[in-house]
């Protein structure tokens, strides 16, 4: 194909959205002082943005395309606009937890201290060495958590809908 659309600018625009609509969803916990629970809606909202702005953002190039998107340019389209939004949400919470609430750490695995008891019934001092390494490994797991989760849930949108709203030149005949 010849007159290919780019893809960059696609990516680059609804990865932005997303990651804004993202921070938004953080914004309101914070403001409703939720940002220590582990809530249905918020994640759920979350979802529910991954998936519109993966789709729009395929839908777009596909426009710009003349209608023409391979399977493989779809996921690359959804993975890119996945890992933008990421970055960029890993920014906020990098500046939430050092300037916006510099406890964000402390109180977070605080919070998580009463799921170990009431959930997994965990003793006192599993529960304290559970929490020692947490520390220790907070951004870590922080980051390489938020990475891996909205990278999987990105790549499993893409691909169904790439396999749903792929067209090649030939379909067209």
């Amino acid at each position: 194909m010849e007159n290919q659309a780019s893809s960059k600018n696609v990516i680059l625009n609804y990865g932005l959205y997303l990651g804004v609509v993202s921070i938004l969803i953080a914004v309101i916990k914070y403001a409703m002082e939720m940002q220590y629970e582990q809530e249905f809606y918020s994640g759920i909202a979350g979802i529910l943005a991954l998936i519109v702005f993966i789709i729009l953002g395929i839908k777009a190039f596909k426009k710009d395309n003349m209608n023409i998107l391979s399977f493989g340019k779809a996921v690359k389209i959804g993975l890119g606009i996945t890992l933008i939004s990421t970055l960029i949400i890993m920014a906020y919470y990098f500046l939430f937890s050092t300037v916006i609430e510099p406890e964000f750490q402390t109180l977070s695995i605080e919070s998580q201290k009463t799921v170990w008891a009431d959930t997994f019934g965990m003793t006192p001092s599993e529960i304290e060495e559970s929490a020692k390494r947490a520390n220790d490994f907070f951004y870590l797991s922080l980051f390489g958590g938020i990475l891996i989760v909205n990278l999987f849930l990105g790549g499993v949108i893409s691909l169904i809908a790439g396999a749903v709203m792929k067209r090649t030149e030939e379909d067209g005949y």
